[in-house]
């Protein structure tokens, strides 16, 4: 395996834990009712989880 290929197979596992830990804060947040806090638009808002997705996709520009 290549050191190309390797770098990918890191990039995924990467991705994979992080989206992971975005599941699961979601989930925390839901539980115990709380917002979440966010950027948007360049303001601080609090959102509540229950609108928010329980997942997210990382989305890679080709290249």
């Amino acid at each position: 395996m290549g050191t190309k290929e390797q770098l990918k197979e890191e990039r995924d596992k990467i991705v994979k834990g992080l989206e992971e830990a975005y599941r699961r804060l979601i989930e925390f947040k839901k539980q115990k009712k709380s917002p979440m806090i966010v950027l948007r638009e360049g303001k601080i808002v609090a959102v509540d989880p229950n609108e928010i997705h329980p997942t997210t996709i990382y989305k890679r520009k080709a290249g």
